[in-house]
C-alpha cells in the first residue's frame, strides 16, 4: 500500500504538466507543495496561467479486509471563454463524487417512469409465483 500511495503522489505531480497544450505551453508551475507519507499524501500547486489544484488523500481502515483509500481535492482554471470553473471531490468506497456549478445536475424522474417502475415492482412478485 505504501507503494501505491507514493505512485499515485508522482501520478499527481506527472499529471500537473500542462506543457502538452499548445496554447498553455508557456506557463509555469508557480507554486508547489508535495507530502507523501505511508497512509496519507497531500499537494497543491498553481500555474502561471491560473490553474490551481490541490488533493488530499488517506487510508482509511489500514491493514483489514475493507482498506480503501479516501481523496479530497478540488481543482480550478480559466476557461476559453473567461469563466472560471472550479471542481471539488471525494473519491473513496462509495465511487467519484464531483461537485461543480458547471456540471449538469440530474433531472428528476418523470412521473410516468415512477409508475412504471412501482408497477414492475408489484407485478414482478405475480410473475415469478407463476413461474
Amino acid at each position: 500500500m505504501k507503494s501505491f500511495v507514493a505512485i499515485l503522489a508522482l501520478v499527481a505531480v506527472v499529471a500537473a504538466d500542462v506543457s502538452h497544450l499548445s496554447r498553455e505551453a508557456a506557463a509555469e508551475i508557480i507554486q508547489q507543495d508535495a507530502d507523501v507519507f505511508p497512509d496519507q499524501y497531500k499537494y497543491q500547486f498553481q500555474t502561471s496561467n491560473g490553474i490551481s489544484a490541490q488533493e488530499s488523500g488517506v487510508i482509511k481502515n489500514p491493514g483489514r479486509e475493507d482498506e480503501a483509500l479516501e481523496v479530497q481535492g478540488s481543482n480550478s482554471y480559466t476557461g476559453d471563454d473567461g469563466q472560471v470553473y472550479s471542481l471539488k471531490y471525494v473519491a473513496n468506497e462509495n465511487g467519484y463524487q464531483p461537485e461543480g456549478s458547471h456540471l449538469p445536475v440530474p433531472h428528476p424522474i418523470p412521473e410516468y417512469i415512477l409508475r412504471s417502475i412501482a408497477y414492475n415492482a408489484a407485478h414482478a412478485k405475480v410473475e415469478a409465483t407463476r413461474n
